[in-house]
């Protein structure tokens, strides 16, 4: 069977639903469950029977499924605001600069001495094993809740410091390379091949200086006019072509395009159409990054293991305990506690998606014999494979060997003097900025409180910016979109869409994915008002009811009624017509019940204003009646 077919995709689709879910549910996380589904199919296991040929087209499918690591990357330069890169940039390069460097010049020397090399092999070799897995922590840590711990920032700095170095990494490599002849199978990466070593360096600082030209003056622009135009399918269309073509771009200079990618995201960090970027590339690239998964696990190599268990065990645990020295140091060093470090150095003690660029350019350029490419390759699927059940193990039982508990939110006592943000700092979503929206956003933001906002009115939102608002253009109906807006950590989300079925969209889709989070949810009438009370919902608010109720106060005073006897007659009112409206939305869906019971309530209305109820009486007879909420 030639080429990816049709059926060896369903299988590999087939195998994902299986070994996820229950690699989720064991606990162990999706990427092993992942791992596991490509073991399975792979050309050493269940793979010959599958139709599935060599472990060579385990490699095709690899270098296909690479472009999932691509896509993330840009993800991650798109959410690096570069003010706040800046204010981060001595962590960075600190605790980045500590594991990277420190794990090189470790490893080199070993490398050199068993490899009898020479120094560009050790430098390479070095290299590949500093590189930890960008895809598998920040998934880890985005499931586990803790990007904004200690450790999550830690992680991140040096993720990123890695990311960055990748590129002279990847130049210095052919430098290092002079004396040896280029295999053929590398040639057509690059239209560079035998130019000058100037024209090489001129050719990538072009490609660099494009991408950030084309950023800042075209794609923004391109983007205002899509946005315009209503057509959301243009959105993903622009969004993936602007991924190929840098990723294209930065192959045909000789660079990696994960690189070119993340530059452009970067670039892009302050774009107002960020978070809809976000939005569109998301699916394909949590799709491909489980492709690419499934294909490391496919690639392990289990012949090549069983013919040399044992060098394949000391390089696995050669590997990790080398890294995990030098992360642990680096933690110290940062003032990490030590359950914060324990799970610092477990994090990111595998070798990452990185070392296959790295070892496949280094035995193209010959630095790297082909046998330790291979062993150096199933080591690095291995240590990916392993790090899921290292922190399961930590999990379950070194941290309460430790002795440190969880509280309810799942986080570690010992991490609670980080600081999560105080009373006063809870967050206010609101989704629809229209004069409903504002007027509440205004009053929440004029007392304090944060707010953030949520809008698909590229306009709106390019104004809102401009008055310092907090905006996120993009379909709040989107889970990514919601997510990207901070709606894992918000406290109330304000629902004041337009029109009520795109806001009813949004309510069902809160409640089912954020059920702890308070929703706030503007109607436009009544019946809109019932819909939302049938289901549960308290917080519901009529767009024109306390407009309305203002106006009548006003009436009753120019009509000769005093201002504060007109205002308690309006307060009295608005409690009463809460009750019976929570009375009526039990009648709502039978016609003829609902005008039997509309007559009733109207009438005990207005006996309620003419009697002189006060408030607090009309609440209580309501809680009686039908259990009001007060």
């Amino acid at each position: 069977m030639e080429g990816f077919s049709m059926f060896q995709a369903f299988i590999y689709l087939l195998a994902a639903i299986i070994c996820v879910p229950i690699a989720k549910r064991s606990g162990l996380g999706s990427v092993l469950g992942y791992l596991i589904a490509g073991v399975l199919i792979g050309p050493f296991v269940l793979g010959p029977y599958l139709g599935f040929g060599s472990a060579d087209e385990a490699q095709d499918i690899m270098h296909a499924a690479e472009f999932g690591v691509v896509m993330m990357l840009f993800l991650v330069g798109l959410e690096l605001d570069p003010k706040e890169f800046w204010k981060m940039r001595k962590k960075i390069a600190g605790i980045g600069g500590i594991q990277l460097l420190g794990t090189i010049l470790l490893v080199a020397p070993i490398s050199f001495h068993f490899l009898g090399s020479n120094f560009g092999t050790a430098i390479a070799v070095g290299s590949a094993i500093a590189m930890s897995s960008t895809a598998i922590i920040l998934q880890t840590l985005s499931e586990k809740g803790l990007t904004k711990t200690p450790t999550g920032e830690a992680s991140f700095s040096v993720l990123l410091f890695q990311d960055i170095m990748v590129i002279p990494l990847l130049a210095i490599l052919p430098l290092l390379a002079l004396n040896t002849t280029i295999s053929t199978s590398h040639a057509h990466d690059t239209l560079l091949d035998g130019a000058p070593g100037w024209m090489k360096t001129l050719a990538i600082l072009s490609a660099i200086g494009i991408i950030f030209f084309v950023g800042n003056y075209i794609v923004n622009p391109f983007f205002k006019y899509i946005a315009r135009l209503q057509v959301r399918e243009l959105f993903t269309s622009f969004a993936l072509m602007l991924v190929i073509g840098v990723s294209v771009l930065m192959t045909y200079v000789g660079l990696s395009p994960a690189l070119g990618a993340f530059m452009a995201g970067v670039v892009l960090a302050n774009s107002e159409f960020k978070h809809q970027l976000e939005t569109d590339i998301e699916p394909f690239k949590a799709l491909l990054l489980g492709l690419f998964f499934i294909a490391v696990g496919s690639t392990i190599n289990f012949r090549l293991i069983g013919n040399e268990p044992w060098t394949i065990v000391s390089l696995t645990l050669g590997v990790m305990a080398i890294k995990g020295i030098v992360l642990f140091i680096a933690g110290w060093i940062f003032k990490l506690k030590l359950n914060q470090n324990i799970l610092f150095v477990l994090l990111l003690s595998q070798i990452g998606e990185f070392a296959f660029v790295i070892l496949n350019l280094s035995n193209n350029l010959q630095l790297i014999p082909r046998h330790w490419h291979d062993l150096l390759l199933a080591t690095t699927a291995i240590t990916m494979a392993i790090t899921p059940i290292l922190l399961m193990i930590n999990e379950k039982w070194i941290v309460p060997i430790m002795g440190m508990k969880k509280d309810k939110a799942g986080l570690l006592e010992d991490d609670l003097d980080f600081d999560f943000g105080s009373e006063t700092d809870k967050k206010v979503l609101i989704a629809g900025y229209g004069d409903f929206g504002n007027t509440v956003g205004r009053i929440v933001k004029y007392c304090g409180y944060n707010i953030s906002v949520l809008d698909n009115d590229s306009e709106r939102v390019d104004l809102l910016r401009k008055l310092g608002y907090t905006v996120y253009f993009g379909d709040a109906t989107n889970l990514n979109t919601l997510k990207a807006a901070g709606a894992d950590s918000a406290d109330i989300l304000i629902a004041g869409i337009d029109p009520p079925e795109v806001n009813a969209q949004l309510v069902h889709l809160v409640k089912t994915n954020f059920p702890k989070m308070k929703v706030m949810i503007r109607a436009r009438n009544r019946f809109d008002a019932y819909k939302y009370i049938n289901e549960g919902y308290e917080k519901v608010y009529r767009e024109t009811f306390y407009t309305a109720i203002q106006v009548g106060i006003e009436t009753l005073e120019e009509l000769g009624m005093s201002h504060d006897d007109a205002v308690r007659q309006g307060e009295i009112f608005k409690v009463a017509d809460r009750v019976s409206m929570m009375k009526l939305s039990q009648h709502s869906n039978n016609l003829e019940e609902y005008i039997e019971v509309s007559k009733t309530e109207i009438e005990n209305v207005r006996l309620k204003i003419r009697e002189g109820m006060n408030i607090e009486e009309v609440l209580e007879e309501g809680i009686k009646e039908i259990n009001v909420p007060k």
